[in-house]
């Protein structure tokens, strides 16, 4: 007779997600560039609204907050031009990539992503009993033909990070339009846009109007990274009515808080802080990139990057490890992930001036160069 529950055999299969670190192995505290967080922080009409609602001696902590964020929704479409009923929000869009698998895939069925991408789609497969089917990438960008040659009778929901994580690579509107002329209408294709905000406005309505077109396709977005209110947990997702309403279904009833809401919905106001952001990290990424690229005779080469961090491979004599534990004694923590195939490679936030430069100068005398 057992004497402890037994957890399911596919839970147990999961691999716990492992956020960016924040202190050296000696406990030192580090400057995070690992979590791809908003080196300028957060819109000050946000923080007001939030110091606001933290500060007012009315506050009211025992009531729950609005059920379905409705002012937020409404901000939301308003800024897109989307319908608020076709829009749900959630405890980070980390929230809602879970429930995509949950209210579609199961046991035995299979959820498909590309090789090199966001960690926690393989976790939201396995959560429900899915089985993650990882698809080879052609040069760190997802593969349409072998994600579409990779679908099968089993295949009910596909993820696509664009830009993709943690690469930064961007698959173009064609080849997404591509991927999902190419499913089969049972399968659900997810479109995870959290760094889309770092692209040219231009191109960042197209997952929209996918969205707006079928009835399988399901966009999310994040309030964590350009917003920079990675603290309040904050995410939506637009699709069809039939996607939302089951999403709807199985979030938790009151998901995002009151000062996550107000915070949310004072960001939006701010577009302002997220253009400077765009500009910003516009501006540092391509300096970073150059640098790193001086450096490649040393065997150090930049993933080509349309998000706000860079992943920087090491194949010369310098390793991804020796980097890392340099950055570290520099003061500044990165990301290293061995686990995700990526052990020749560090992944970079873009951080503020001085931090880039102090990162740069930090690679390069690791190098032999002068700093």
């Amino acid at each position: 007779m057992r004497t402890a529950p037994v957890p399911k055999p596919y839970i147990l299969g999961i691999h716990a997600y492992v956020p960016g670190k924040a202190t050296a192995s000696d406990g030192r505290a580090l400057i995070k560039l690992s979590a791809n967080e908003n080196p300028l922080g957060s819109s000050p009409a946000a923080l007001a609204a939030l110091a606001e609602e933290r500060g007012a001696d009315t506050i009211d902590a025992a009531s729950y907050p609005d059920p379905s964020a409705n002012a937020l929704r409404a901000a939301i479409a308003k800024l897109h031009g989307l319908d608020a009923e076709r829009i749900v929000c959630g405890t980070g869009s980390d929230e809602l990539l879970n429930l995509a698998a949950q209210g579609f895939a199961g046991t035995g069925d299979e959820v498909l992503f590309s090789r090199n991408s966001f960690a926690v789609y393989d976790i939201a497969a396995r959560r429900c009993g899915a089985n993650p089917i990882e698809v080879t990438d052609r040069a760190f960008i997802a593969n349409v033909d072998a994600i579409l040659n990779a679908v099968s009778e089993r295949t009910r929901v596909v993820f696509l990070a664009n830009p993709n994580n943690p690469t930064g690579t961007w698959l173009e509107p064609s080849e997404v339009r591509r991927l999902h002329a190419g499913l089969p209408g049972n399968v659900l294709l997810v479109l995870d846009e959290a760094y889309s905000e770092y692209l040219d406005p231009a191109n960042q309505i197209d997952g929209f109007t996918l969205a707006a077109e079928h009835e399988n396709v399901l966009v999310t977005r994040t309030f964590s990274k350009i917003y920079g209110l990675a603290a309040e947990r904050i995410g939506w997702a637009t699709g069809a009515p039939g996607l939302i309403d089951v999403l709807n279904r199985i979030r938790g009833p009151f998901n995002v808080t009151v000062s996550g809401q107000k915070a949310a919905l004072a960001a939006l106001g701010d577009q302002q802080f997220v253009a400077e952001s765009r500009v910003h990290n516009s501006a540092e990424r391509a300096r970073f990139i150059e640098a790193i690229a001086a450096l490649g005779n040393h065997g150090l080469s930049a993933v080509p990057s349309e998000a706000n961090f860079v992943l920087v491979r090491f194949q010369g004599s310098v390793t991804a490890k020796a980097a890392l534990n340099a950055i570290a004694e520099a003061g500044y923590a990165v990301r290293h992930l061995p686990d995700e195939q990526l052990s020749d490679a560090l992944r970079i936030t873009i951080g503020n001036s001085d931090d880039m430069v102090r990162v740069t100068a930090t690679l390069r005398k690791l190098c032999g160069e002068e700093a």
